[in-house]
């Protein structure tokens, strides 16, 4: 009896669930944990690699971006499933199905920013997408899901983009505007 329980395979399944297109959102919602893994990857990678004057804020942001990615991938693969579909098995299969491409070059701090920020708003405008269609065809689920991750990638672009801003910004002497106000 347990051998025959151990036994049991994973396979598509046809949910009667009200939802026009499952297979299909699950493929876009797979496309979209696909890139997800990847981004953490890259995400990682600049945590562990970032040196320079803003070495310590890049390397906190980015750490708590990767686990947030993390958890991420572990509710879009659900949904998968939840959809009647088989979530990636591999790396390798989930490479083959993403959008984004791995990191295969160390760069400098401002560069590995600007790669994350391009791959964050490239899933968001995915995300965009499939909450649209996912809305279309009934499927509040995962428009739902969707609208919560594209705001965690729009504001994940933000943030980086304030760290890069930072670095360029001319300083502020706020003695300066003490003192003009103090003339009033």
């Amino acid at each position: 009896m347990i051998q025959q329980v151990l036994k049991s395979e994973v396979q598509e399944e046809t949910n009667d669930t009200g939802i026009d297109k499952n297979a299909w959102i699950a493929n876009a919602v797979t496309e979209i944990l696909a890139d997800t893994m990847i981004l953490m990857v890259k995400t990682q990678g600049t945590h562990w690699n970032v040196v320079g004057p803003l070495f310590l804020p890049i390397h906190e942001l980015t750490e708590r971006q990767y686990r947030d990615l993390f958890e991420a991938a572990d509710e879009l693969a659900e949904r998968v499933r939840a959809l009647g579909q088989v979530a990636p098995i591999s790396f390798t299969d989930m490479v083959s199905q993403a959008k984004l491409t791995e990191e295969e070059t160390v760069k400098d701090a401002e560069g590995m920013i600007k790669q994350l920020v391009a791959d964050h708003e490239a899933i968001a405008r995915n995300l965009r997408e499939t909450a649209a269609t996912a809305a279309r065809y009934g499927d509040g689920a995962t428009e739902d899901l969707m609208n919560a991750r594209m705001a965690k990638h729009e504001e994940a672009v933000w943030m980086l983009k304030a760290i890069v801003a930072a670095k360029r910004a001319a300083p502020v002497d706020l003695n300066h505007s003490l003192r003009r106000k103090e003339k009033r």
